[in-house]
């Protein structure tokens, strides 16, 4: 039942990026997709007719994360809060509504200013790598209405409050990912090992907490990777992404994804096409 389905949408998720800030990859993303266990979803793929690539919410046909050959890019987290409407539009169509326009990420910007309080609390980022251009919309706080930033180059964390907030969790993964980088230097990273390694991080933390749920559920979500039971039934980490940008266009798309109890996973390799500003063209 749909319904029962858009009353239960509570995805979270957190990622942490690098971006224009290192000599190999001038964007190299992790993400976890935290959803509840039995919410229908389809695993990384090529979306049927169109250029989208990424996984895909069976529900409300929208996305968390997703790419195009084209060099287009867009990820979501949602904010979290105890106010929620279940009457607001899915917010994971927006992601890919950037990523079937043809406006820049500044003028898909605009567009969404009119309408961003259809919508629960929502973190957008948004990218054209062709232009090598970023920004970060929100939404919340409610009172300031929607905002707009570019992303500067550098380490950045999203979890579900506004973007690098220092959340105890949001810290931790930012120094795992710190520590790896380091630890490659200027070489290849396998991503797909190197993601499962800092992004299954199972640690809880019981202090410093946003205090925005009851004491037990912060304590349950303080973890990087997530796994409890709700009482909607079991919330926890579906998916781990990783998605990689070299400076040549070459492009790596990695998931492992929770199936019927079972961790699966692919690896998808494509070439961005024209990529520019310092970085070299595939065309």
């Amino acid at each position: 039942n749909p319904s029962i389905w858009r009353k239960k949408e509570k995805g979270m998720c957190i990622a942490v990026f690098i971006w224009k800030a290192h000599p190999l990859y001038p964007f190299l993303l992790f993400l976890n997709r935290d959803e509840y266990h039995n919410r229908p979803t389809k695993p990384l793929s090529w979306w049927e007719d169109t250029d989208i690539l990424g996984g895909r919410d069976e529900v409300a046909g929208g996305t968390w994360l997703a790419c195009t050959r084209t060099g287009r890019l867009a990820f979501l987290t949602n904010v979290r809060e105890i106010n929620s409407n279940s009457h607001t539009k899915s917010r994971g169509d927006l992601p890919l509504r950037f990523l079937k326009s043809v406006k820049s990420p500044r003028d898909f910007s605009e567009q969404l200013l009119i309408e961003a309080g259809e919508y629960n609390g929502f973190n957008l980022i948004v990218a054209d790598l062709c232009s090598m251009t970023m920004l970060y919309i929100t939404n919340r706080p409610k009172h300031t209405g929607m905002s707009v930033t570019e992303v500067s180059p550098g380490i950045h964390v999203l979890s579900n409050a506004s973007l690098d907030s220092p959340w105890p969790k949001s810290q931790r993964l930012e120094c795992s990912f710190k520590q790896l980088l380091d630890e490659y230097g200027e070489s290849e990273i396998p991503i797909g090992q190197a993601a499962e390694r800092i992004m299954r991080d199972v640690a809880k933390e019981d202090s410093n907490l946003p205090g925005i749920y009851s004491p037990e559920c912060e304590y349950q979500l303080s973890s990087i990777f997530v796994d409890t039971e709700m009482s909607m039934g079991r919330f926890c980490t579906r998916s781990t992404s990783s998605l990689a940008v070299r400076s040549s266009g070459d492009a790596t798309f990695y998931e492992v994804y929770l199936e019927k109890d079972i961790w699966k996973e692919q690896q998808i390799t494509f070439v961005i096409e024209k990529m520019i500003d310092g970085v070299v063209s595939t065309s």
